[in-house]
């Protein structure tokens, strides 16, 4: 029993180290991103694909249902953290890190209320996995899969790595404990000149 969570391809604004608003979509790059992971997702034989509905997600989403013929299901649940007023913002114009906000921004989620959602969001993927009779794709964004690796998920003695990669792949046993086998893994990436360079990049 597997549920494997994938994250959106590259935006320009990830390549820009800019806060995004919610109706961001993808770049060039993070299509063609999209387009490797989901050959790859095609070996896992999943019987759902579940996504958040913001449109980076939702067009990586779409690329794994061209390559396996399953219709994607949504959920605001699956959202990144809504930023709120920062949003938009590129992060060199900010004195702190909005990553590491505690607090909510004006017209944001604080980071109770983020991780009170994706804890929910968690659970109802692990309902849905259930019902299924093969594993489960769950597209959505670094911040999420970074909270439910340190709030839903047993990792074991694996390190939580502090970004989580366009387009990486994270194996779960979608039963108690959640136990984590793979963790950020893009090797559908190397190789080419899609890989990343994740010093350059931001989070969402």
């Amino acid at each position: 029993m597997s549920l494997f969570l994938i994250r959106h391809g590259e935006t320009l604004l990830n390549a820009a180290r800019t806060v995004q608003p919610a109706e961001t979509p993808l770049a060039p790059r993070g299509l063609a991103q999209a387009e490797l992971v989901a050959a790859r997702v095609v070996g896992l034989k999943p019987a759902a694909i579940l996504s958040s509905d913001m449109p980076r997600a939702w067009q990586t989403a779409e690329a794994i249902a061209r390559h396996t013929g399953l219709e994607p299901l949504s959920t605001e649940l699956l959202r990144e953290r809504n930023f709120g007023d920062l949003r938009g913002r590129p992060y060199d114009t900010l004195s702190f890190n909005p990553l590491e906000m505690i607090e909510a921004p004006a017209n944001g989620e604080s980071l109770a209320e983020f991780h009170e959602r994706v804890t929910e969001a968690f659970e109802y993927a692990a309902r849905l996995r259930v019902a299924l009779d093969g594993p489960l794709i769950v597209v959505c964004h670094g911040l999420v899969i970074h909270a439910m690796l340190a709030k839903c998920i047993d990792v074991d003695k694996q390190a939580i790595p502090a970004r989580i990669g366009n387009t990486s792949i994270t194996r779960v046993v979608a039963q108690h404990p959640f136990t984590a086998e793979l963790v950020n893994c893009t090797a559908h990436l190397d190789g080419t000149d899609l890989a990343e360079d994740t010093k350059s990049l931001s989070g969402g």
